[in-house]
């Protein structure tokens, strides 16, 4: 028997193991029959036996035996026979049928497969046994590719969105068994309805061309989908949203509410608000709602409510459609509270600018006058009816001209053009007014940063007549103090020499030029060490740099090794300076009541710098405060938006306030030194985290002008004892002023080594150096050069550097040259001689 085909050979196989156990159940049936006619045959031996022993019948009883042997083989074989016939004939009908079977499914699988290729339709099939899944069919309608591996790859010719959505689905087609129908849009615009379906042992999906009919169905599908999600996009942002949002159907119901309605009306949750109509707006409100929207579908108004207890103001904005309305409320509360205080801020400064002797007049961008205090219109003697009208600056300068309140000018067109050109500018100007009368102003123009200008005329006629009579005061004390006999030094807290007179060197022997301006108490304590056996200089020169924390006076002898005897006398001054005075014992009385009225007149100057440096200092950190936290107000979001040009302004503002910020920081701490009250707070300091700090400070800065920072510590000690605050300000200082001037892309190095009873900082740029003119006056303060630097500063970040080394006993040096750059060394000692220090 033959079997043909992979079912027919299974089939084949399931016969034989068949007919094999019925084979073997007939042969057990034949030895069981053998064993059945075996019986009689014994029994027959046996009764032959009994018969031949009664002499009857003489046969063998081998011969019965064998006879039923043979009778038993026999009748098995023909039974064996029957059995195999029987089952033969039964797998030869079973074959019949099964190749009837194959022939059937065959054509079944033609027929499938025309009926395939009929549509426009491609089917997608996975197996179980994860092969590569099987493609049917073609789409040419829909302009897919036939190409296997670019069919696949659905984001190739299908739109982002469809070839997402479909990637997702097989997704869950194949892992979760999830089937699905959706509608895709090809890259060309082609519809396309797509099925995923499961069966028992494959999945498959089932891309179909659309029909016109169904096309159009397919797009209303797709758009109801893009609307559905839009829809859903749209009610997830209300829903986020911090303001209240709400949806009302066409009877006035809410039919949606976000998160923030529902805590605004003590809701758990939005549907707990929907349900129990709790109602943000009160009646009034709503039907003053309903009453706008018969005549307009938008309103947008300032509406009140009571929220959590407290009254809020909202910006209210409905609209309705012909279904109903949805309407968002943002809380204004604070904005109006802001708005209000910022009218009392504006009429307060108006009543502090009317109380001011300084003339204050205020223009806004249209160069009409907007304020003017009493002091202006004092000033100028006009009329307060016609300040009043807001008269256009252009003819208020005309009209002083013509009341002979201003000079003239040699082209009056053009310096009045010039003089308005503050109206475009973006810092103040300055210029100073010789009137006719011959008074003195200094007249301010301060661009305003929504534009405008405040012009602001002080009155200098007094101030420069103090200032002339205070030089002539000058002028004569030094004429005087040069034609004493007797020897006078000042030295400031810094421990320089301020003045001194001819007779100071006469009488010490020293040479004219050594005591000068500038120089040091310790050069002047090294030159005349020598010529006495008992000098009083360790006492005058700790007197001069601070250490006498007591700062008591005193007064004494010393012999000459000449023989000369000079009574000095030590007087510290309020202000932090040392006068010490020198004079010859017989001249003792003429020269202590000269020196008693040089000291008064000092202390007049002196309580006369200390008021300025206090006055000043006030008047600039009190009116600078409120100046950057309304710039930092301003340029919030709470305060309302600004366009670029106002950005731009309040960015100017921030910036100028942070720099005089600082500038005013660096006056306090030179005023402090100069006072004689700042005080070394010193202890032990790493110099790693020392430097490190001060260069983060600094990061920022050098990363914007790609400039990189080297730091060699590599022979640096590992502490030293300092102010570590004053070094950190003084390697800050460092740093920036060589970023000031160190090209783009190039290094700063910053070393730190070990010197003969210190430590010493250097900091190094490859900048332009310093000319020599420039390098004379370095450390002088508030002369500021740009000399190709990025940025002109105060002219005090190296007055401070040298100030601060000093103040710890050490010294500054400057090695630059054209073209090798510059380098700054600060040398301290390991401890100053004393841990803590009053300024010198």
């Amino acid at each position: 028997m033959t079997c043909t085909g992979d079912r027919i050979d299974s089939g084949c196989e399931t016969i034989g193991r068949g007919t094999a156990r019925r084979l073997a159940d007939a042969l057990a049936g034949s030895v069981a029959g053998l064993g059945v006619l075996s019986l009689p045959v014994v029994a027959f031996a046996q009764s032959g036996e009994a018969a031949r022993a009664a002499g009857r019948v003489s046969l063998a009883t081998s011969d019965v035996i064998q006879l039923a042997l043979f009778l038993g083989i026999t009748g098995a074989a023909m039974l064996s026979a029957i059995l195999l016939i029987r089952e033969r004939a039964r797998t030869a009908n079973e074959n019949v049928h099964l190749r009837e079977r194959v022939a059937e499914l065959g054509t079944a699988l033609q027929r499938s497969e025309s009926l395939l290729n009929l549509r426009d339709q491609r089917i997608v099939v996975w197996f179980d046994d994860a092969r590569k899944p099987e493609l049917v069919g073609t789409l040419a309608a829909a302009d897919a590719p036939e190409d296997r591996a670019t069919f696949m790859a659905f984001g190739k010719w299908m739109s982002p969105r469809s070839a997402a959505a479909l990637e997702r689905a097989i997704a869950g087609l194949r892992e979760q068994r999830k089937a699905f129908d959706l509608v895709a849009e090809t890259n060309r615009g082609a519809l396309l309805e797509i099925q995923g379906r499961i069966a028992a042992s494959h999945v498959a999906v089932r891309f179909l061309s659309l029909t016109d009919a169904r096309r159009d169905h397919a797009e209303l599908r797709l758009d109801h989908q893009r609307l559905q999600s839009e829809h859903g996009n749209l009610l997830g942002l209300l829903d986020t949203l911090k303001m209240p949002a709400w949806m009302r159907s066409g009877d006035g119901s809410l039919s949606w509410v976000n998160a923030a309605y529902a805590e605004a009306v003590e809701a758990p949750t939005a549907a707990m608000a929907i349900d129990e109509k709790r109602e943000m707006l009160g009646t009034a409100a709503r039907e003053q709602i309903g009453h706008a929207h018969l005549s307009s579908p938008v309103f947008a108004q300032s509406l009140s409510t009571v929220i959590g207890g407290d009254r809020r103001v909202f910006a209210v904005t409905d609209f309705a459609g012909k279904d109903g309305s949805v309407g968002l409320a943002c809380d204004i509360s604070d904005i109006e509270a802001i708005r209000e205080e910022h009218e009392r801020t504006v009429r307060s400064h108006a009543d502090t600018l009317d109380q001011l002797n300084t003339a204050v007049a205020i223009f806004d961008t249209d160069q009409k006058l907007r304020f003017f205090n009493q002091a202006f219109q004092k000033l100028w003697e006009l009329d307060i009816a016609f300040l009043s009208s807001g008269p256009d600056n252009t003819i208020l300068l005309d009209r002083l001209r013509s009341d002979g309140k201003l000079a003239e000018q040699p082209e009056w067109r053009r310096w009045k053009e010039a003089l308005l050109e503050a109206y475009r500018a973006v810092e103040p100007e300055e210029h100073l007014w010789h009137l006719p009368d011959g008074q003195t102003l200094r007249v301010v123009a301060n661009p305003q940063p929504k534009g405008g200008v405040t012009w602001v005329f002080e009155n200098l006629t007094e101030k420069i007549s103090l200032e002339s009579r205070y030089n002539t005061a000058v002028r004569v004390q030094n004429v005087t103090l040069d034609n004493l006999a007797e020897g006078v030094a000042v030295f400031g807290p810094d421990g320089r020499v301020r003045l001194s007179n001819p007779a100071f060197s006469t009488l010490w022997g020293i040479p004219a030029g050594l005591v000068k301006a500038g120089t040091h108490i310790s050069v002047v304590k090294a030159a005349c060490q020598s010529l006495t056996r008992s000098s009083p200089w360790g006492e005058l020169a700790a007197a001069a740099t601070g250490f006498d924390e007591e700062r008591r006076d005193g007064q004494g002898q010393v012999e000459l090794n000449n023989g000369s005897v000079l009574r000095y006398a030590l007087v510290h001054l309020p202000n932090g300076q040392v006068m010490t005075t020198f004079v010859d014992v017989t001249d003792s009385v003429n020269v202590e009541r000269m020196l008693k009225d040089k000291n008064e007149a000092l202390e007049r100057a002196d309580q006369l710098k200390n008021d300025f440096v206090q006055h000043v200092s006030y008047e600039l950190r009190s009116p600078l405060t409120n100046i950057i936290g309304f710039t930092e107000l301003l340029g919030q979001e709470t305060t309302g938006p600004l366009n670029q040009r106002q950005r731009d302004y309040v960015g100017h503002i921030a910036s100028s306030s942070a720099e005089l910020d600082t500038i005013v920081d660096d006056i306090l701490d030179l005023a402090t030194v100069d006072a004689g009250i700042m005080e070394l707070e010193i202890s032990e300091i790493l110099i790693e985290s020392t430097v490190n700090s001060a260069a983060d400070l600094v990061a920022e800065r050098l990363r914007e002008h790609r400039i990189g920072l080297e730091l060699d510590l590599g022979r640096a000690p590992s502490s030293f004892h300092a102010d570590e605050n004053r070094i950190r300000q003084v390697l800050f200082n460092l740093l920036s002023n060589a970023a000031n001037y160190a090209p783009e892309g190039s290094t700063i190095r910053l070393r730190c080594e070990s010197n003969p009873g210190g430590v010493a900082f250097s900091v190094h740029d490859d900048g332009p150096g310093i000319p020599d003119d420039v390098l004379e006056s370095i450390f002088r303060r508030f002369e500021p050069r740009t000399n190709g630097g990025r940025h002109r500063g105060a002219g005090l970040g190296l007055s401070i550097v040298k100030s601060f080394v000093e103040l710890h006993d050490g010294t500054v040096e400057i090695d630059t040259g054209e073209g090798r750059g510059t380098t700054v060394i600060c040398r301290f000692p390991m401890a100053p001689e004393g841990y803590r220090a009053a300024a010198e």
